[in-house]
């Protein structure tokens, strides 16, 4: 005679729980597993040094590296120059400013150019140091060089040269000649695997429809990451054909895949007298306006890459703190202040409440 209470009471919990289930909210996305969450900073030294400030998105000053760090970011890029004029970029600071980033709790991911300035798929120019060597001796000198930031910088991640579709330390390592270009990427690999056993490297190429045929130039190597570059402007706008390219060399190589370097404007406006990369509508991507949630979105798509990508490792943000440092009036400034992660008011962007998040 007590079961049948038991039975309605049963049912009453169940129906209970049933009423409960569907009032509670749906279960947030899961965290993004990426192991990469970057953002270039090489500029930050450089800015810290004029005195000039920003703000977080509370509208407190606060220095760059750590806003960075509040909003997700994990992993810190650097670019390395030889003998860099003015001697931003170059050793002893990037050396110096990888310590504070470590300190931190954040990796960095050592660009090296093998150039005493930029190298991208336009001009890998030696550095002076290395102008008059020999074939055998500019091999020593890659070999030397990297052994010594392996040794004394340190980082978690290193890219043997920068952008070098066409090659690196020209003319001897021109991708014209892959077997010599392929000679010159060894030596700093393996100074690497000697002396920083730990450390990933990446070989970085800039955009992705001619990846394919590069890195079957250098499937002899060995290396961790294959890093692409991805601006809409320079790389195409069509994401689904970035999507697969980067699943079919992913798939191909098994190599972990990265987007090293990306940026997108929140602003088709000015902030200082140096003409601007990106201005006009149609250098856009469509659905992607030049606004602070058209920035955001683009960050977002980009790290959404993890869901359509294997191997997918993660992103690096470029030039989000290249701000117009330097004055409004300047015709020596930033191009890029209208990508930045800074607005024109000094402010943090919206791109960062979501950035790592």
């Amino acid at each position: 005679m007590y079961m049948k209470p038991l039975f309605f009471f049963c049912l009453l919990s169940l129906s209970l729980s049933c009423k409960q289930d569907d009032n509670t909210p749906a279960p947030p996305p899961p965290a993004s597993k990426l192991e990469i969450i970057g953002a270039d900073a090489s500029y930050v030294p450089e800015i810290r040094k004029t005195g000039f400030t920003v703000k977080n998105a509370a509208g407190q000053t606060e220095d760059m590296l750590v806003t960075l760090q509040k909003a997700g970011v994990n992993t810190i890029r650097l670019r390395l120059w030889h003998t860099p004029p003015g001697g931003h970029s170059g050793f002893e600071e990037v050396k110096d400013f990888t310590k504070e980033i470590q300190a931190l709790g954040l990796k960095v991911l050592l660009t090296v150019h093998y150039s005493d300035s930029w190298a991208d798929p336009g001009k890998q120019t030696k550095p002076t140091a290395w102008k008059s060597a020999s074939m055998q001796s500019l091999k020593d000198s890659v070999y030397q060089y990297t052994k010594r930031i392996a040794l004394e910088i340190k980082p978690e991640y290193i890219q043997i040269g920068n952008e070098i579709n066409a090659g690196l330390l020209w003319p001897e390592g021109s991708v014209s000649n892959p077997t010599q270009m392929n000679a010159l990427l060894s030596e700093g690999i393996r100074a690497v695997r000697e002396h920083a056993p730990n450390t990933q490297i990446m070989i970085h190429y800039a955009g992705h429809q001619q990846a394919a045929w590069f890195f079957e130039q250098v499937k002899s190597l060995d290396y961790d990451m294959i890093g692409l570059s991805y601006y809409p402007i320079w790389h195409g706008k069509d994401t689904a054909l970035l999507q697969t390219n980067m699943t079919n060399l992913a798939n191909k190589y098994n190599k972990k895949m990265v987007i090293a370097e990306t940026a997108y404007p929140f602003s088709l406006g000015w902030n200082d007298n140096t003409n601007n990369i990106i201005g006009q509508t149609d250098q856009l991507l469509p659905g992607f306006p030049a606004t602070p949630s058209g920035q955001k979105a683009f960050v977002s798509m980009i790290k959404s890459l993890e869901n359509s990508t294997p191997k997918y490792a993660g992103f690096c943000y470029w030039g989000g703190e290249w701000v117009a440092f330097k004055g409004n009036a300047s015709t020596e400034g930033s191009n890029w202040e209208n990508q930045a992660f800074w607005g024109f008011d000094r402010g943090a962007m919206d791109v960062l409440n979501g950035y790592g998040n």
